[in-house]
């Protein structure tokens, strides 16, 4: 897979970047002398590469990833201080927090696009994770950990009130009790405890990330891309409690018709008894 720089500590600070190989694209987060802290630039540049890497007919899975020993500490908390706080207008008044919605707001807007992506997501954390970065990770189908990665929500020790869409994502995919722990505790829990938890899907030597990731990889573009997409989108929307049952229906017996579904059938029945 492509996207895996031989001496990620060397490799200088830059926005976040897009790589594609075949039917894998790969976003990597490239600060890693800040643990790959996100800031508002990035948030742009990823709503970008997200839209390019949905853009390409050719792209079946989208891998998210860090550079260095962490794959990443969360949004810069020093731009939400001060946008946080609006001053006066040349009126005296108060400005709108608009510098706000810029920051907090759009890191939350980021993890719902992250989860809204067409093609199926992968998160290779090659390390670390903590604060926003979290639901960020949540916000992929797929979560694949290295051995000695730890995690952390400190939004409560920190004053924050999480947003909504990171709270429906903590307790649709960990469950309430996990949920509450993590974020009323700001517990640090370790490799093998996320695993446990459900946070982790897999759990792998660092070494065995990059194997690991194309392995998934390829067994998702081995399936039928809309069939996949239409999939996921359902999934998505049960889990949030929107799915339209008669719009599903619709898509079933549409999928009955397809040619995705005639090619398949027909190398499905080829196939020799094992």
């Amino acid at each position: 897979m492509n996207g895996w720089p031989e001496t990620e500590a060397a490799a200088p600070a830059t926005t976040p970047w897009l790589t594609t190989t075949d039917a894998v694209a790969t976003i990597r987060l490239n600060r890693p002398r800040q643990h790959n802290r996100i800031d508002p630039a990035d948030i742009v540049v990823l709503h970008e590469l997200i839209a390019t890497a949905e853009a390409d007919p050719t792209v079946r899975v989208l891998v998210l990833t860090g550079t260095g020993a962490s794959f990443s500490s969360g949004y810069d908390l020093s731009t939400a201080q001060t946008s946080a706080r609006p001053g006066p207008s040349s009126t005296g008044a108060a400005k709108p927090d608009t510098a706000t919605d810029d920051g907090e707001v759009a890191f939350s807007r980021l993890c719902d696009r992250v989860e809204a992506i067409r093609v199926p997501t992968i998160c290779a954390l090659n390390g670390g994770v903590y604060g926003g970065s979290t639901d960020l990770a949540l916000a992929c189908d797929f979560r694949i950990g290295v051995t000695g990665m730890r995690m952390r929500m400190p939004a409560a020790q920190l004053g924050i009130h999480f947003y909504p869409s990171g709270l429906r994502r903590y307790v649709s995919r960990l469950g309430l009790a996990t949920a509450k722990r993590l974020f009323l505790t700001a517990e640090t829990i370790g490799a093998e405890e996320m695993l446990r938890v459900g946070f982790l899907d897999r759990l792998v030597e660092p070494e065995a990330l990059e194997g690991a990731v194309a392995e998934l990889a390829a067994r998702i573009a081995a399936c039928a891309p809309q069939a996949t997409a239409g999939i996921k989108r359902s999934l998505n929307d049960l889990a949030n409690g929107a799915l339209d049952d008669r719009a599903g229906e619709a898509a079933f017996r549409a999928s009955l018709r397809s040619d995705e579904f005639t090619e398949a059938l027909k190398v499905w029945s080829q196939r020799k008894p094992s």
